[in-house]
Order: C-alpha cells, then sequence, then structure tokens
C-alpha cells in the first residue's frame, strides 16, 4: 500500500511540473509575457550551458556552486552540533530551557537582514558574518525539534528503565536519543531550508561569488535568464540535500513507521 501511495505521489509531481514548463513553454514563446521579465526554457538552458562552460563575472560555475554549499554545510554543521545538545538539555532542565529558549526565540522570527548589518559590523564583511547568520537561522529549528521530542517521550519507559537498574547515560543513549532521533532529523531538513533561503540574504551584501550572489547581481542588471538559472539551481540543489537527508533518516532511524 505505502509503495503504491509513493508511485502514485510520483506521477503527480511529474505530471504537475510537465504541466508547469509547457505553460512556461506556451506563454514565452508565443510572446504573451515578455522575455525580459520572463525567459523561455530554451533561454534558460543556454545560458546555463553558457555559464557552465564560460562562467559567471569571470567566475566559473562550480565555484559559485562551491562556495555556497560550503558556506551551507559548514553553518549547517554547526548548528547541528551545538542545537543538538542545548536542545536535549532544556528539554530536560528548566533553568536551561528559561535561559537558551528565550534568546532562540527572541531572534527566531527576525528577518535575518536585520541583523545582518549588525554581525557585518560586530564580525566584518568575510565568511565570518556570512556563516554566523547561516549558523543562526539553521540553529532555532534543530534546537525546537529537540527540545519537542524531548518533551514528547513517554515518562513510563524512562521510569521503567531505571527501575531496572539504568542510570542517566543508559537512559540516554538507549530510550532518549533513539525517540528523539525522528524529530531530529525533521528539524535537521527544515534547518538546512532555512539556511538556504537565507543564503540569498547573506550573499547579498559584501559577496563576490555565490549562487545567491549571482541572482541577485544578475537582478541589478536585468538578466531574468542568469536570475532563473540561479533560482532553478538553487532549487534543484536544495531538492537533492533533501533527498540525500531523508536517506540518511532511513538508515539511521529505520525502525520510523513500524509498528
Amino acid at each position: 500500500m505505502e509503495k503504491k501511495k509513493k508511485i502514485s505521489t510520483r506521477y503527480y509531481a511529474i505530471g504537475t511540473w510537465v504541466t508547469i514548463v509547457l505553460v512556461w513553454l506556451i506563454t514565452t514563446e508565443t510572446g504573451l509575457i515578455s522575455s525580459s521579465l520572463v525567459p523561455s526554457p530554451s533561454e534558460v538552458v543556454m545560458t546555463f550551458f553558457d555559464i557552465l562552460k564560460n562562467g559567471y563575472n569571470g567566475i566559473s560555475f562550480w565555484r559559485h556552486a562551491g562556495v555556497s554549499l560550503s558556506r551551507l554545510l559548514i553553518s549547517s554543521s554547526l548548528a547541528l552540533v551545538t542545537a543538538i545538545p542545548l536542545g536535549l538539555l532544556s528539554g530536560y532542565f528548566v533553568p536551561v530551557r528559561g535561559v537558551v529558549d528565550s534568546i532562540v526565540q527572541f531572534y527566531r522570527p527576525l528577518p535575518p537582514l536585520a541583523y545582518y548589518t549588525l554581525l557585518i559590523l560586530w564580525l566584518g564583511i568575510d565568511e565570518s558574518s556570512k556563516l554566523t547568520l547561516l549558523f543562526l537561522a539553521a540553529f532555532a529549528p534543530i534546537y525546537l525539534a529537540c527540545v519537542s521530542a524531548v518533551g514528547n517521550i513517554n515518562p513510563d519507559y524512562l521510569l521503567s528503565a531505571e527501575s531496572l537498574g539504568a542510570n542517566k547515560k543508559d537512559v540516554f543513549f538507549t530510550i532518549v536519543l533513539p525517540s528523539c532521533l525522528p524529530e531530529i532529523f525533521t528539524g535537521l531538513r527544515t534547518a538546512v531550508g532555512v539556511a538556504y533561503t537565507t543564503l540569498v540574504s547573506a550573499e547579498m551584501i559584501a559577496a563576490t561569488s555565490g549562487i545567491g550572489w549571482m541572482v541577485i547581481d544578475a537582478s541589478r542588471y536585468l538578466k531574468s535568464d542568469v536570475m532563473f538559472v540561479g533560482i532553478i539551481v538553487m532549487g534543484v540543489t536544495g531538492l537533492v540535500i533533501d533527498h540525500l537527508l531523508k536517506k540518511l533518516e532511513k538508515k539511521v532511524v529505520f525502525w520510523k513507521g513500524k509498528e
């Protein structure tokens, strides 16, 4: 049943994107929409291969992509190794939650650009301010997922383990961590998505490379074909990263969804 559902969902997804491309093709080739606003699919494909061959603004496509992905990977990794322990501690201890949670809940709703200028003043215009911005964007979803996961653990499991003589370490590694892993992966996938959307903001100011910067720079000169290339590349790489995280989740949290 589950396999049939996945196949059905895949067909719907393929049908949706085929329809979108057909509508895009018809509206641009017939002149219903100006090519300066929305380039045709053929223009976008040609521009992509041109950037792939010659680069953009004197920088190769692979360098643009590598810079953006390295920023995303470093910041998300730092968020992962800090948010998980702090989130689990906050879920266990009220004083820790009172300190950390208040800070996270304060900055989480703020638009990235609202405090990015402050980060530039404090940390400079190099990679430090960009990585910090992406780190803050990725930290909150993982932290909140961990706090929620600890709160959802059945207390009977903990009491049963302690009554059987398990110490705190055993309880954590055999009950708490496995119980929290599904929500941690959900938080991680959300965090990567949020960090990726924030990447454009990070590359808007004082940057000279990156896919996000390429889109912003192209917008200044109304190069809609380059903008479409950058947006599509970011969307596709985002889907690939999410797919890889799903695969990793299936291997690590192999019991999820099983009776």
